[in-house]
């Protein structure tokens, strides 16, 4: 009677970023387990006959401990069920799904994976701000806010000249920038820090890196958010001067003045 789970990645939160093999589990699930930052709202017509379990944590406060999650995967599991688990952006990407892919294989329980878009590219994608550009930034570096760098860590991240993204990184915003700059990083460093991505109330704010933490004070910046750290800010500000509200859709180009090239 043992049934299986599928931990999906579902995205930076609307429903059609997610893939179509997760569309595809969803639909076929008959319990979801879901947290807070994936498509959560379209829950109900992506997965119509499943029961619908919120497991989601807050900073600073597990709701479900992680124990108790991996307790209720192996126990709906058990009696024969499809059980969808379902994350934000990607599974492997801060979102403890190896922690939960050990407990249930330890348990016996069958388990495939479906990978999802990560925040940490897509939603500094949605403000045009690419995490790598030709010529300003070969590579970027993803880290967790929860565990900030130590200072040996602070040292090296402040002289890679490389793309700096912090998820989960709000309550430690002042020891790190503080760090860096300690460090040696250029005070003139543009940075920003996008909140809500890809959420009706997305807001972006944007500085030198030595007075963000007085930027993010004054407009009271708050999780979730996605902060980026790099010369990469301002690689398209030809295109992109503002976007608040940001572009919920693909962006474009805009469309050139009439008689110019």
């Amino acid at each position: 009677m043992t049934g299986h789970v599928t931990l999906i990645g579902g995205g930076p939160g609307p429903s059609d970023l997610i893939t179509l093999r997760a569309a595809r589990a969803l639909n076929t699930a008959d319990v979801v387990c879901y947290d807070r930052l994936g498509p959560t709202n379209d829950l109900p017509d992506l997965a119509p006959q499943a029961e619908l379990i919120d497991v989601g944590k807050l900073p600073g406060h597990h709701r479900v401990p992680q124990d108790a999650i991996n307790n209720l995967l192996i126990t709906k599991a058990r009696t024969g069920l499809h059980v969808a688990r379902l994350k934000g952006g990607d599974p492997f990407v801060f979102g403890r799904g190896g922690e939960e892919i050990n407990a249930l294989t330890h348990a016996g329980i069958p388990v495939s994976i479906i990978p999802g878009i990560t925040s940490a590219i897509a939603v500094p994608q949605s403000v045009g701000i690419p995490v790598t550009h030709r010529g300003i930034s070969h590579a970027f570096t993803v880290l967790s806010g929860h565990n900030p760098p130590d200072n040996d860590q602070l040292h090296h991240l402040a002289h890679l000249n490389t793309t700096l993204i912090i998820l989960m990184g709000m309550s430690t915003l002042a020891t790190t920038v503080t760090g860096l700059l300690a460090h040696g990083m250029a005070p003139t460093t543009p940075t920003a820090i996008i909140e809500r991505g890809f959420h009706t109330s997305q807001r972006t704010t944007r500085a030198p890196l030595d007075t963000l933490i007085e930027q993010a004070h004054l407009r009271r910046c708050t999780s979730p958010a996605t902060i980026v750290i790099g010369d990469v800010v301002t690689a398209l500000t030809d295109w992109v001067t503002t976007i608040d509200p940001p572009l919920l859709a693909p962006l474009t180009p805009p469309t050139p003045a009439r008689g110019v090239a």
